[in-house]
């Protein structure tokens, strides 16, 4: 069910919306109603068992605990309404929330009559995380979910933070920026994101729903500077440019084909891969000088054409890096992309749908979908002023498919470290690179493997721990080069001792390890001395 919330998207900023939303955040925090509180309350096994979309072991807890008196019952009795999605008698909510009263949390639009229980007509979860600031916590509104609903979600149904929304906010640089475009906010969670580093926000999105959910959301947890605009894709900020760009886009593959669903969330309207292709082809437009897109996509493989080569094209003169972290089967997307909207395998409904998805990808030869992470940045002045890319802009493409490494805050903080990393060595000439003292970065390993019996190994690599825990193969003299890398002798001196030590031509010697000297510090595995 959803709620009937107000009908212009500045109406979270009334006096009376601010009031009714002030009580409620009161009541949320004397009830304690937290993601940790949560957890504790219903137990790991519970909690393990709603990540799989079940919620009878939870119950079971909740049912208990709402027989109680006291703070411990009005955690309980929210968490029933609003996590599980079940009814409650309008008497426990009303003991747990007694600022806002049962009455207003209808006019709200949070809850609706049921005799003398209550339902939720919204979703009201917790939510934490860590970002460069620290620790933070909100309360997030959204649609309710398939658990809730106990079935297909509504086409106009505005999801609340689920995986991609908590990779996105991880991959942000952690910097401070003038300015902010969220480009289709959704719930607004990356708006609120962003709200932490950037003096001013400006969130879209081409759904009013969407934008009422945001608004009351910023509210709810006082955030400010966040301005909203209803409009499609880059719309609403016609001739406007910003320092960042962040989007969460409508990426989802779905087949343009009467019967099929298509959800504001995460449906753009395009055929195949083209919205993300719009996103990306359009970001420049919209940039500062310097400033920098972050975004998800996908991109379609068909035959022979490379997907992720193609979404290289997209970004032009931009400078790009643009990482693959998964490629599935058509089969296999279509499937998680129906499930995702509440349709369940094994019922008719399942099979039309399906069907009609594998009836699209045919048509168009497409075998396989790509999905990865974006980081596109306009060059500066000088570059937009002659049309050109800087000749340092970084234009990097990437399968990375397996594991993170240790991201702590996320991703952001290490692509903001090797961006300026990368500037920093293609701005050095050879000569001046032999001259840098660099180190070891703090969560690099070296392994090395040998056959029993030999005295040499058969295999020397080099593991990081954070960031992409990228793997690199050394060789002997890249080896030693970076076991020399200790802040005291220069690139140059160690190349020049080892060209003795090897007796092999120390120019020639260069030539070889130079270039992997710098793909080590672009990927933060060395580091350069502090400016």
């Amino acid at each position: 069910m959803n709620a009937e919330l107000y009908a212009d998207p500045s109406d979270h900023t009334s006096d009376r919306t601010r009031s009714l939303l002030g009580r409620l955040g009161s009541d949320l925090r004397r009830a304690g109603f937290t993601v940790g509180a949560l957890e504790a309350l219903w137990g790991a096994d519970a909690a393990a068992a709603l990540h799989r979309g079940e919620r009878v072991p939870a119950r079971r807890v909740l049912e208990a605990r709402r027989a109680e008196h006291g703070s411990s019952a009005d955690l309980a009795a929210l968490a029933e309404l609003f996590v599980l999605g079940l009814p409650v008698p309008a008497d426990d909510l009303a003991r747990a929330l007694p600022e806002l009263g049962v009455d207003a949390a209808v006019e709200l639009g949070l809850i609706a009559r049921r005799g003398t229980s209550v339902v939720a007509s919204l979703d009201l979860r917790p939510y934490a995380f860590t970002d460069a600031r620290g620790i933070g916590e909100w309360w997030i509104l959204s649609d309710l979910g398939e658990l809730a609903i106990g079935g297909a979600l509504g086409e106009q149904h505005v999801l609340g933070v689920g995986g991609a929304s908590t990779t996105l906010a991880g991959l942000m640089l952690p910097t401070p920026a003038r300015s902010v475009l969220d480009l289709g906010t959704g719930c607004g969670i990356q708006a609120m994101h962003a709200s932490r580093f950037a003096d001013r926000v400006v969130a879209t999105d081409i759904s009013e729903r969407a934008l009422r959910l945001a608004g009351m959301n910023l509210e709810l947890n006082g955030i400010d500077g966040v301005e909203l605009r209803l409009g499609s894709l880059y719309e609403p900020v016609a001739g406007e440019r910003f320092d960042r760009i962040v989007s969460n886009p409508p990426f989802v593959i779905t087949p343009r084909t009467e019967g099929v669903p298509e959800y504001d969330y995460r449906d753009g309207g395009m055929v195949g891969d083209a919205l993300v292709e719009a996103v990306i082809r359009a970001a420049g437009d919209h940039l500062e000088p310097g400033g920098v897109a972050q975004l998800l996509g996908n991109w379609e493989y068909a035959g022979d054409h490379d997907g992720l080569a193609r979404a290289a094209e997209w970004a032009g003169d931009l400078d790009h890096w643009i990482v693959e972290r998964e490629v599935q089967h058509v089969t296999e997307y279509a499937e998680t992309w129906i499930r995702d909207g509440g349709t369940r395998p094994g019922t008719d409904a399942f099979d039309r749908l399906y069907t009609a998805w594998l009836d699209d990808f045919e048509a168009r030869g497409v075998d396989r979908v790509g999905f990865g992470y974006v980081l596109l940045r306009r060059g500066d002045a000088a570059d937009v002023a002659t049309g050109a890319r800087g000749s340092t802009g970084p234009a990097r493409v990437e399968r990375l498919h397996g594991p993170l490494g240790d991201v702590g805050a996320g991703l952001g903080g290490h692509l903001a470290d090797c961006l300026i990393a990368h500037d920093r060595q293609s701005a050095l000439t050879d000569g001046e690179l032999g001259a840098t003292r660099l180190t070891v970065a703090g969560d690099v390993t070296e392994e090395r493997h040998y056959w029993p019996g030999d005295d040499d190994p058969t295999a020397m690599l080099l593991r990081q721990g954070g960031g992409f825990a990228r793997t690199v193969v050394l060789g002997t003299g890249l080896a030693a080069l970076v076991g020399a890398c200790d802040g005291e002798l220069a690139v140059g001196a160690i190349i020049g001792a080892l060209a003795q030590l090897l007796e092999v031509d120390e120019q020639a010697l260069a030539a070889e390890l130079l270039p992997a000297v710098r793909a080590l510090i672009d990927d933060g595995m060395l580091l350069l001395p502090s400016e």
